[in-house]
């Protein structure tokens, strides 16, 4: 019911809110000429570049014994930016790329421009739909849940803008905009100090936003019947010095954070009030992690400082955390990462030299090279990335 009620929320968005998207999408001329729906990704990673001179997302075809072959670069008819204070991850961020499997399409922020790029996805091909202003400022990151879309914006205080799918195009939510009014310095320690992600709770009732040093917390709103939030956020404050970053959910639902301040990966309970309760937090005795991402039942937390991969083992029952050892080395600047399809496979992001490191995943949940590291063209600091 959810969906069809959000499906007729675009369908008056296209008659009622056609020129709040119009002026950036005639903007990208020559990028249209695809499939109006496209048949989903199959057998590819995709990684964003995040240039400053033109941000493009380029296309992988993975092989079965997890190689991965340039199939293609696809501009966003966007740019890309750089956070003061960043060296290795300019969005400081994860989910700035995110695929919507319902509708095969894929999201791309322009950080430097304020805008998102919505592709539809056939196999390892791209096709420019849309490009679409952000809502605010400096976007980071996309959470997708059926038909409804959430933007996060970094800076002039963070925001969220959200917006209606329909038809490969996306429609903004009269009434979505919320501001985080997060205290955001114009310094070198800027890059810390942006919210991280944004994200839905399993079953969509809650959107959780984590506000890294700013406000040190754990934001969730509650999702409306039509897709509006609530007025504010129940913010949950962390302990001092935790600097919470990227998110992911395990089988049970439970959150699972990595933490930048104290280099470690926590489990949460997420209440249907906002509220959420540690069940467990376990160091990586790396530095800088900052990013986590889910294959074959295990966690993988990406390490920037230390250039490495922590894997972990969780009981979903109990959310207890057991860090595997030892850690698995990267090329440099270890950031964001992405699992294909089934978890078999394991694809790093190196912001250093914008290098793809390649893993399969084994049965104990350590990790082993396959084939050579990929150098994405013009993706150094560049952060984003999708696997299937």
């Amino acid at each position: 019911m959810k969906r069809i009620i959000r499906l007729a929320l675009g369908a008056g968005a296209v008659l009622g809110l056609s020129a709040w998207v119009a002026p950036i999408a005639a903007s990208a001329q020559g990028g249209w000429g695809g499939p109006p729906f496209g048949y989903g990704a199959n057998h590819v990673v995709f990684v964003q570049t995040d240039n400053t001179a033109g941000n493009q997302v380029v296309a992988y075809d993975r092989a079965d014994n997890g190689t991965l072959a340039l199939a293609n670069a696809y501009n966003t008819y966007g740019v890309g930016g750089v956070l003061d204070g960043s060296v290795v991850d300019h969005t400081a961020s994860q989910g700035s790329l995110a695929y919507d499997p319902d509708h095969s399409l894929l999201y791309a922020v322009n950080a430097g421009s304020n805008s998102v790029s919505v592709f539809s996805v056939r196999g390892d091909r791209l096709f420019l739909d849309q490009v679409i202003y952000s809502g605010g400022t400096f976007p980071v990151s996309v959470a997708v849940h059926g038909n409804l879309v959430y933007v996060l914006n970094a800076l002039n205080g963070g925001s969220v803008q959200g917006y209606v799918s329909f038809f490969g195009h996306l429609f903004p939510l009269p009434g979505s905009n919320r501001n985080l009014q997060l205290t955001i310095p114009s310094t070198s320690s800027q890059f810390v100090s942006t919210p991280g992600q944004v994200a839905f709770s399993p079953d969509g009732s809650q959107l959780i936003v984590t506000t890294k040093a700013s406000g040190n917390s754990i934001d969730v709103f509650r999702v409306g019947f039509f897709g509006e939030l609530s007025p504010f956020p129940v913010v949950n404050v962390e302990p001092s010095g935790t600097v919470p970053f990227a998110i992911s959910f395990d089988a049970a639902g439970h959150l699972v954070i990595a933490d930048a301040g104290t280099n470690a990966v926590g489990t949460y309970t997420l209440d249907p009030d906002g509220t959420v309760t540690l069940l467990d937090a376990v160091g990586t005795g790396q530095s800088a992690t900052c990013w986590v991402a889910p294959a074959q039942g295990y966690f993988f937390a990406s390490s920037a400082g230390s250039a490495s991969e922590s894997g972990f083992q969780e009981n979903p029952a109990t959310g207890q955390l057991t860090l595997l050892t030892p850690a698995t080395s990267t090329s440099g600047g270890t950031v964001d990462a992405s699992a294909s399809a089934g978890g078999q496979f394991l694809y790093v992001q190196t912001g250093a030299s914008g290098i793809v490191d390649g893993y399969q995943v084994n049965a104990n949940g350590s990790l082993t090279p396959v084939g050579s590291p990929v150098t994405v063209p013009d993706a150094v600091g560049g952060e984003g990335i999708v696997a299937f």
